[in-house]
């Protein structure tokens, strides 16, 4: 059977193509974004159950992450699974919870992201360096900084920041 070059030529060009995107598409999945979903309710009313978000991996290559983003981070306890959660306090921040409420460097945190008062105590404490604090949305069904099993998180096991919605269609837009 002989082999037109014309054809051979055609599918080395199709395989060489298939091959430069998938190693394209590991690139940005390793080092710029990443599809995340969110499984549970610790960031209701911000973030619903099976939504999909787009995570900016890079961003904190440049800088570092603010009081307030929503993060994606590697659970301390066992870095198999991600977590997504706000950031409250950084490094060197003092955090106290008391009488349902937030206090961030001895200031009441002002949070209208939030449904329901915070339940429980703690602190207060100072954000070790290279750590941050982090809670969910929905304060009293969260398992965040508060619990010895998140604790603060270290910077090493920050992934990204949540930046987008996807799915649903009925909510695609930026994360506030």
């Amino acid at each position: 059977m002989v082999v037109d070059k014309r054809a051979k030529k055609e599918v080395f060009e199709w395989v060489e193509a298939i091959v430069i995107a998938v190693l394209l598409a590991l690139v940005i999945k390793t080092f710029v974004i990443e599809i995340f979903q969110v499984e549970g309710h610790s960031m209701y009313p911000t973030l619903e159950d099976g939504e999909r978000l787009v995570v900016n991996k890079f961003i904190y290559r440049f800088k570092e992450p603010q009081r307030g983003d929503i993060i994606i981070f590697k659970y301390p306890a066992d870095p198999d699974y991600d977590y997504i959660k706000r950031v409250i306090a950084v490094e060197n921040d003092v955090i106290e919870i008391k009488n349902g409420k937030v206090y961030l460097n001895n200031k009441l945190l002002q949070e209208d992201y939030i449904k329901e008062p915070t339940s429980g105590r703690f602190g207060p404490e100072k954000v070790p360096e290279d750590h941050f604090f982090v809670m969910g949305d929905n304060r009293n069904n969260s398992k965040d900084s508060r619990f010895p099993g998140v604790g603060f998180v270290p910077y090493e096991n920050l992934k990204g920041k949540a930046v987008f919605v996807i799915w649903p269609l009925n909510k695609i837009g930026p994360i506030n």
